[in-house]
């Protein structure tokens, strides 16, 4: 009798490796792109995630003041800020947004999309928009990836 042993190999964080890519936001559909994202730096499009462990890799997002919103979402769509004291709640339209800090659209979009727990706000941080063609990386060599 043949005795194989198998094993379930299960990623920590000194089994993974992380690449870099480079998303070019200039004229994608904000959720399309931000799920899309959103999978990268989870890990989930890895043949070793593991859901307990940071498995995912690092997105550079460029050109993030040039992202489309479908429909009217342009006009309708609010963001809302709270200060914690009364009267401190604020609603932004997504134009507005668009035109004072338009990293926060990508980041907000992405960070929605992501499971609400420790794991995911770490990997959180492996998010870097940017609103023109200009990034810091380019020690890191990355790759550019198209969705």
């Amino acid at each position: 009798m043949n005795t194989l042993s198998y094993k379930t190999i299960s990623a920590n964080e000194s089994t993974i490796s992380r690449k870099w890519y480079v998303v070019n936001a200039e004229d994608q559909v904000l959720g399309r792109m931000a799920s899309e994202i959103a999978k990268i730096i989870r890990g989930k499009n890895k043949p070793d995630f593991t859901p307990h462990a940071n498995t995912g890799d690092c997105v550079i997002v460029i050109n993030a003041d040039k992202v489309k919103l479908t429909g009217d979402k342009m006009n309708s769509k609010e963001y809302q800020t709270y200060s914690g004291y009364p009267g401190g709640q604020k609603r932004t339209l997504a134009k507005d947004q668009l035109a004072k800090k338009p990293e926060s659209l990508v980041e907000k979009a992405v960070k929605g999309m992501l499971p609400k727990n420790k794991l995911s706000r770490q990997a959180y941080k492996n998010l870097f928009v940017y609103a023109s063609t200009e990034h810091p990386h380019h020690a890191q060599q990355p790759k550019e990836i198209k969705f």
